[in-house]
C-alpha cells in the first residue's frame, strides 16, 4: 500500500478543510488510518484514527469535536474534515497506515506506512 495525503491549503481562523488520503494498493481495507501534523519547531503529533472497516475512530483531545474521519474502502481513501480551524492547528498534516490500532493511538512505534505530508496554513 501507498498512500497520498491531499486537500491542504490556506484558510482563515474558523474555516473547514477535507483532507484526503488516498492508497494504492488491494490491502488497503486492512489497514488502520492515522492522521498525524507537525507544526515548525514541534514533535510531529497524533491528530486522529479511524479503524480498517471504518467503525472505531479515535480524537486527540485537542481536536475532538472540530475533526471528523470517515472512509471509502471502495475508493481507498480516508477523509478528515477540518472544521472551526484555528491558528494552532497549522502543520503539515501526514496520513499513515498500520494493521495495529494501538501503533497509530499509542504511538508505540512508527506505523508501517506513511505518505507525504500535505500543508494546512490557518491564518488569524
Amino acid at each position: 500500500v501507498q498512500l497520498q495525503a491531499s486537500g491542504g491549503g490556506l484558510v482563515q481562523a474558523g474555516g473547514s478543510l477535507r483532507l484526503s488520503c488516498t492508497a494504492s494498493g488491494r490491502t488497503f481495507s486492512e489497514y488502520h488510518i492515522g492522521w498525524f501534523r507537525q507544526a515548525p519547531g514541534k514533535e510531529r503529533e497524533f491528530v486522529a484514527a479511524i479503524s480498517y472497516n471504518g467503525g472505531k475512530t479515535h480524537y486527540a483531545d485537542s481536536v475532538k469535536g472540530r475533526f471528523t474521519l470517515s472512509r471509502d474502502n471502495i475508493k481507498n481513501t480516508v477523509y478528515l474534515v477540518l472544521n472551526r480551524l484555528e491558528p494552532e492547528d497549522t502543520a503539515v498534516y501526514y496520513c499513515a497506515a498500520d494493521m495495529t490500532w494501538d501503533t497509530l493511538v499509542l504511538g508505540q512505534r512508527d506505523p508501517e506506512i506513511w505518505g507525504q505530508g500535505t500543508l494546512v496554513t490557518v491564518s488569524s
